[in-house]
């Protein structure tokens, strides 16, 4: 047990062996991730040679990831890792092996290509809900949690950096199909090594019908006392009385990435005009920046106010830095002004992410943290769609504008929505006390 003048630190997290090795199979595992993607892209440019059909094809494979997701998960809440995982890595890398196989030469039939990347994406094991499931039991300490969830956030947005990087760099010295025969070879080895952990061995399916199960707030509103206010009622269903709460993490989620699609597509834009357009990398990298330093910071700090209050508040902050980010005059100002709106990405990620696995029912905990995880990649997609329509319309400040209104939107519906006094107070004592 760590005093309150000094709290936990990430070694604290990564002390622990079991917890060490599983987190280093999980990010092996979920780089393939990161090269996967660009890899699919330059293969089916180079094999159909249409840049939209390309797209099209992208775009299935990336729906079929993410809707199906929580479906994944709720398999893997039902069976454990260690008999879910396997057969989707196995699916999946099978999968991505053909894809490979059809892309090394041109000529591949479109409809083919569609055909087996909406079910390679329908098998893609998700690894980064189960860790931060297996965060949550190796962590029983909230302020350990905290720190293992902002360090899962910012490798993750690591890997989504180097990944690409991997991947063009593959694509230059071979072909881009060897970047998809990578991606397969990662996911299987990855995911073979985290289910062979002590750590995911020793986890075990939550089993139901062993008992009723209350939701987290209700249990801490029952270890508060009497004088504690009740946590948010509703009819009990899947997810427990508490459900409406995931509400909250789900929205602040896909309102991030509502707005990192909408600023992805204005950087590019913002650096065309600028008639520097290559220099949008060091904007994108002091967007990743940003937010790993941001992420980092947050996880160190012991915070006293509820993750329900501190949601709303990095959401706001986000949203502002991103409107102001509208008023750079150069790319100078501009990767200055986005790695101020990083600062707050991967806290409020980690806010989400905590707060889901704090309010879904023991035996949903992997599926809903898929569904936030589901919600960021949809409305990542849906930001820089939307901002696309209206880019050439109107002027671009306003469209940065327009970009920070989801974050800004989903922080007023979190401050005015029904039972968020109730269940800001419940946590409020949790947190005080876990901190004291």
């Amino acid at each position: 047990m760590s005093s309150p003048s000094r709290p936990p630190s990430y070694l604290a997290v990564l002390s622990l062996p079991s917890a060490r090795r599983a987190f280093g199979a999980a990010l092996l595992g979920r780089l393939s991730y990161g090269t996967v993607f660009l890899s699919l892209t330059l293969a089916f440019t180079a094999t159909t040679g249409s840049y939209a059909l390309a797209g099209g094809v992208i775009a299935l494979f990336g729906l079929t990831t993410s809707l199906l997701a929580p479906l994944r998960a709720r398999l893997i809440d039902r069976y454990g890792p260690r008999r879910a995982l396997p057969p989707m890595a196995v699916l999946y890398a099978m999968l991505l092996t053909c894809l490979a196989v059809l892309t090394w030469r041109p000529g591949t039939p479109s409809g083919l290509l569609a055909a087996l990347s909406a079910a390679a994406g329908c098998c893609a094991p998700p690894l980064g809900p189960v860790m931060r499931t297996l965060w949550s039991d190796l962590l029983p300490d909230r302020m350990l949690l905290q720190r293992a969830y902002s360090l899962d956030t910012v490798a993750e947005e690591l890997l989504y950096v180097t990944g690409p990087l991997l991947a063009g760099l593959l694509a230059g010295l071979a072909t881009p199909a060897a970047g998809v025969a990578l991606s397969a070879a990662l996911i299987v080895i990855g995911t073979f090594a985290f289910v062979s952990t002590p750590a995911v061995h020793a986890a075990q399916p939550f089993r139901a019908d062993t008992g009723s199960v209350a939701d987290t707030a209700s249990v801490a509103a029952e270890d508060e006392g009497p004088d504690t206010d009740p946590a948010p009622t509703g009819p009990p269903g899947r997810w427990g009385r508490g459900a409406s709460t995931l509400i909250l993490p789900i929205s602040t989620s896909a309102a991030v990435g509502l707005c990192l699609g909408a600023l992805s597509l204005l950087m590019v834009v913002f650096a065309e005009r600028q008639h520097q357009t290559a220099a949008v990398a060091w904007v994108e990298a002091a967007l990743a920046g940003g937010s790993a330093v941001g992420g980092l910071a947050y996880g160190a700090v012991s915070w006293r106010v509820s993750g329900v209050v501190r949601s709303p508040v990095l959401a706001t902050a986000l949203g502002l830095a991103l409107a102001a980010a509208g008023a750079s005059s150069n790319l100078h100002t501009l990767t200055a002004a986005a790695c101020v709106v990083g600062l707050f990405v991967a806290p409020a990620l980690t806010t989400a992410y905590l707060l889901a696995d704090e309010f879904a029912r023991p035996e949903n905990r992997t599926q809903a943290g898929a569904w936030v995880n589901t919600a960021f990649n949809i409305g990542n997609s849906m930001g820089t769609a939307a901002i696309g329509l209206v880019v050439d319309g109107l002027p671009l400040g306003l469209c940065f504008v327009l970009a920070a209104t989801p974050a800004l939107l989903s922080a007023l519906i979190a401050v005015t929505r029904p039972g968020r006094p109730a269940t800001t107070s419940v946590l409020g004592h949790v947190y005080d006390r876990e901190a004291s």
